[in-house]
């Protein structure tokens, strides 16, 4: 087991979903100084970050009590000038992160920094080395968790997961605002064996946020519209509000 480093401030790497949030519980369980957010608004494609409904990141974070920085980087578009590998985008799309990063380890030192990544390597590689950079630990406690033993944690510590976008085979629009619960967990094990839905949307398939849990102390209320292009659609947010 890893000794964590409780000498500095931990930041966590934050969209409001439910493998960021539970990146962020599992820290704040460890007793790790977690004190800042960091949350990152692509427009656009994007293959490091959680794109849609970041817009709840700010009031998750006033719920959980940490502060919160945004970053609004803008389109990652491909470099004009030259042909730019996967590889190279990633590091690209990565440089804000460790530019904010660096910002904030000048006036205070950063002993870690957590993140929700669960199996794609092309993130939690170039994490891990953004991480090494920098002189500081990486929180990963998602990083290789079998997909439906994950889900049942969330559940059954109370996480209250909302999907808001859904992009595979056999999601509908019936999915979008849906409860993330062990009844739609049964629903989605029958979707992977028939489709290949990753039970916890690793691949893209469906996205969340997650709008109470024990590390929250207010729910956030939603009022939103579903949004259906064709074979694929998510929830516009009308409104976000914590409640009283």
């Amino acid at each position: 087991m890893a000794e964590w480093d409780h000498s500095a401030r931990w930041v966590g790497l934050f969209s409001g979903g439910k493998d960021s949030s539970w990146a962020v519980y599992r820290a704040l369980g460890a007793e790790l100084p977690l004190e800042r957010l960091l949350t990152v608004h692509p427009t656009g494609e994007s293959y490091m970050y959680h794109r849609p409904a970041t817009e709840l990141a700010a009031p998750a974070a006033r719920s959980i009590g940490i502060e919160l920085e945004e970053l609004r980087p803008g389109a990652f578009e491909p470099e004009s000038d030259r042909s730019e590998s996967v590889g190279e985008r990633g590091d690209r799309e990565l440089e804000p992160v460790e530019r904010a990063l660096e910002r904030m380890a000048d006036t205070e030192p950063i002993a870690g920094i957590t993140a929700g990544a669960i199996e794609s390597e092309y993130q939690t590689s170039r994490l891990r080395a953004m991480a090494d950079r920098l002189g500081c630990q990486l929180f990963a406690p998602l990083w290789e968790r079998d997909p439906r033993t994950l889900a049942e944690e969330m559940i059954d510590a109370g996480f209250d997961i909302r999907i808001v976008q859904v992009a595979a085979a056999g999601l509908d629009a019936s999915w979008l605002g849906r409860r993330l619960d062990r009844s739609a967990l049964a629903e989605l094990a029958t979707l992977n064996e028939a489709y290949g839905v990753h039970l916890m949307g690793e691949g893209g398939e469906f996205e969340t946020v997650v709008v109470d849990g024990p590390h929250m102390d207010r729910r956030l209320e939603l009022e939103s519209e579903p949004v259906w292009q064709g074979d694929r659609g998510h929830l516009e947010i009308v409104e976000a509000t914590l409640a009283d």
